[in-house]
This record gives structure tokens, sequence and C-alpha cells, in this order.
């Protein structure tokens, strides 16, 4: 087998612990099954990850690298904010619609993490890594559009990743049926977010996230 870096080796085993537990499901997904789905032995496995928490945590913030990649491509500055807005959102909702399975899985980790003891810090995790990365993308948009926000971008990113959370959850439950409608609630979510542009160029406060 050739040697790869431990960092290599480690998103190696992850991308292939998301596609055996989008598969399988997170309870019926083993160790040994991963390896397997990698293609290494089980001891290069317990040689990357120390523990199942350590796995879940790297499957979590992999998935979110994911829609974070093709958003972060897709809000290039355009003309108008709006305009922009729409185009992150647009990003996702085709990951969304491309990798169903991938995203019906982060909502089996969160209930996973919850049920289990000792893992309820992985669902807290995964939350907060959603509000983050809101928060990152709404500052990529503020810096290249030359605008600030008049609310707090850590509530603005909560909202709105509660917001993207509800319509995917929406989509898995009723498919193509509620696509129709999310493209319009995206369409006017993306008129609320830019009717909160400040005037003047006020680069917003980064402050923590909300408990």
């Amino acid at each position: 087998m050739a040697r790869m870096p431990l960092a290599q080796r480690r998103r190696q085993l992850t991308e292939a612990a998301i596609r055996a537990m989008a598969r399988d499901g997170v309870p019926r997904t083993t160790t040994r099954s991963i390896a397997a789905e990698a293609g290494v032995s089980l001891s290069v496995f317990h040689y990357c990850f120390d523990s199942k928490q350590a796995l879940l945590e790297s499957v979590i913030e992999t998935i979110t690298e994911h829609y974070l990649a093709v958003v972060k491509e897709a809000i290039l500055p355009r003309t108008t904010l709006r305009e922009t807005v729409r185009a992150g959102f647009r990003a996702y909702w085709d990951h969304v619609r491309a990798h169903p399975a991938e995203h019906m899985l982060t909502y089996e980790l969160t209930q996973y993490a919850l049920r289990e003891p000792g893992f309820e810090h992985l669902a807290r995790r995964q939350h907060q890594l959603y509000c983050a990365t809101y928060a990152q993308l709404l500052e990529q948009v503020c810096l290249d559009m030359e605008t600030g926000l008049r609310v707090p971008v850590p509530v603005l990113a909560r909202y709105l990743a509660a917001m993207t959370d509800g319509l995917t959850l929406n989509f898995l439950v009723l498919g193509d049926a509620a696509a129709a409608e999310a493209e319009a609630i995206l369409d006017m979510v993306s008129d609320h977010v830019a009717g909160l542009v400040h005037d003047e160029r006020v680069l917003p406060s980064f402050g923590p996230l909300p408990p």
C-alpha cells in the first residue's frame, strides 16, 4: 500500500465514512466497513482516528466543506448584493438536490449525537459550524461588495442557518414537490438580506456566536 501523509489518509477515510453512512446509516456503519470502503486495513483506520467521536467530527466538518466550496465559488462579486446572496443560495440548493443522501446524513448525525451519551457536544459543534460558515460567507460578501449590514452578523448567520436547515429537511421529506416553493422562499430571503444593507460602508463586527 502506498504511503500517504496522515492528513490525506484521514481525508480519504472521512470521505469513505460519508459514503458508507449515507448508504447504510450511522448506527450500522462500522470501522471495518469504513476501512473496506476506503480500501485500507483496519489498523490504518485506527492509526488515523483514535475514537469514533474524532471520526464523526471530521465527517461533520467535511460535509460542511463540500457545500461551502460551491457556495464560495458562486458568490463572486456581482452587480448587487441581492444577486450575490441569491447566487449563493442557488449553489447551496443545487447541492442539496444533487446530493440528498449526504444532506440527510447531517440530520442523522445530529440525532445520533444527541441520543448517544458523551456525543452531545458533536451536535452542538455541528450547528455552531453552520452558523460560523454563514458568518464567514456574510463577511466575504460584505467585503467584496464594500458594504455592511444593519444587524449583527452572528444573529443573521443563525437565522440563515435555521432557514436553510428547515428548507433542506422540507425537501428531503417532500421531494420535488417542495422545489418550486423552496425557490420562492429563497427569493424572499434574498430580498430580506438585501434590505439589511447599510447605506454606508460599515464593516460588520464578528463577535462570538450567541450560545
